[in-house]
């Protein structure tokens, strides 16, 4: 059995002005760095060894990924593809969420972040997103940990992930609108050849 942790990027600047944020590049807060470094601590502290990592080509991403890798001293191989960018919220992108609301309505607005396959006005939908994330999970991050026996890291995105954890934990599309990966929090899975779970824990958070 292998080990896979997914880390959503650390707070970004669109994140701190509640925006849409989707394939545009925006930096990181000093907040962001923080939860990043947090991250790699908490990685560090459960003693996970990793033998590659895995993030998109958004430099959030890409950037948290090297704060963490800093914190464990450590330089792994990194492969950057942009099947694991975050979901393109199309016109949205750029566009402050509250503000969006009190144009379209709360439950619209709700529904384009949350559902699995209503699409924001040219954007993708969550199930568009996993179209792109799972074929490139199952072919490589999947084949590492089950074949070639690694411990992988993942950093990449918010919805990216959301459509990685519902193939993996088989969450169905109704159930998905109440899930939430929420920034700079690694989340540890024990895979066995297969790829099913043995385990699943949340570093960091008290039970």
């Amino acid at each position: 059995m292998s080990i896979l942790v997914l880390v959503r990027h650390g707070e970004s600047l669109w994140n701190k002005e509640n925006r849409f944020t989707g394939w545009v590049d925006v930096p990181l807060t000093a907040n962001g760095e923080r939860e990043a470094r947090e991250a790699g601590k908490l990685i560090r502290k459960a003693g996970i060894k990793f033998n590659v990592a895995y993030t998109s080509q958004l430099d959030r991403a890409i950037n948290s990924l090297a704060i963490i890798m800093a914190e464990l001293g450590v330089k792994l191989p990194v492969i950057k593809d942009y099947h694991l960018n975050e979901r393109n919220y199309g016109d949205l992108q750029g566009l402050n969420k509250e503000e969006t609301a009190k144009k379209y309505g709360q439950e619209q607005v709700h529904l384009w972040r949350r559902s699995y396959d209503i699409k924001p006005p040219g954007g993708e939908s969550l199930e568009d997103t996993q179209k792109r994330t799972v074929p490139f999970f199952q072919k490589t991050i999947l084949l590492d940990v089950t074949q070639y026996k690694k411990n992988v890291l993942v950093v990449a995105h918010g919805n990216s992930l959301r459509s990685i954890v519902m193939y993996l934990e088989r969450i169905k599309p109704e159930q998905i609108v109440n899930v939430e990966i929420p920034t700079g929090v690694p989340i540890v899975y024990l895979l066995d050849e297969n790829g099913e779970i043995e385990s699943k824990r949340v570093l960091g958070k008290v039970d």
